[in-house]
């Protein structure tokens, strides 16, 4: 069993179905106590209040849940995760929150980002995730901004953009013109190491 599959099961016995508070802290108890895996945690998580967002790396839907569980009334999520095992997992995670089935995209970012208009209705975001392959940041924002989703407010946060990095992007953003930008440095979730950058 994989630890995706692992911490699924963790949840699953300690949360409370449709309660993602319940589920993010069975998360955060695995996460700490247990065994380490990849999320976003509780400290960079915070709260979003943004209506229409754009999530770029599900994994295994911590992000999701907690972004969800802020959204104001008509609201909206569109997760996308290219992973096939991450997804069928992440979806049983938003299941069991309460969430709305239709929330996980199953499909590589580069190839959602065109269809987000025509097949998802979306008109503009009000904020976008990033939190996938790191060398997909740019060419993911660039496609964004083509869309003419982006507008004036709409905010772009990317995780981990100093380790493992996304240089290019990094450039892009400081260079561009287009973002009022700032590089917060974070430590690895549920660890006491720093190193991580987290870009809003």
């Amino acid at each position: 069993m994989v630890r995706e599959e692992r911490v699924y099961e963790y949840v699953l016995t300690h949360a409370t179905p449709g309660d993602p508070e319940s589920i993010l802290i069975a998360f955060d108890t695995w996460c700490t106590k247990v065994e380490y895996i990849s999320n976003i945690g509780p400290k960079k998580g915070g709260s979003v209040i943004e209506p229409f967002l754009l999530e770029l790396g599900t994994h295994c839907g911590y992000s999701t849940v907690l972004m969800a569980r802020s959204l104001p009334l008509g609201g909206r999520i569109y997760s996308v995760e290219m992973d096939q095992t991450n997804a069928a997992i992440a979806e049983k995670i938003i299941r069991l929150a309460g969430l709305d089935d239709d929330t996980l995209i199953v499909s590589p970012s580069d190839e959602v980002i065109p269809r987000l208009r025509s097949d998802y209705g979306l008109e503009r975001l009000d904020l976008v995730f990033m939190d996938h392959w790191k060398k997909s940041y740019l060419t993911d924002l660039q496609m964004l901004e083509g869309s003419g989703l982006l507008g004036k407010g709409s905010i772009i946060l990317a995780d981990n953009v100093l380790f493992p990095g996304a240089p290019k992007f990094l450039r892009y953003i400081r260079k561009c013109g287009l973002y009022e930008w700032k590089i917060h440095r974070a430590t690895l979730e549920y660890s006491k190491g720093s190193g991580m950058g987290w870009l809003s």
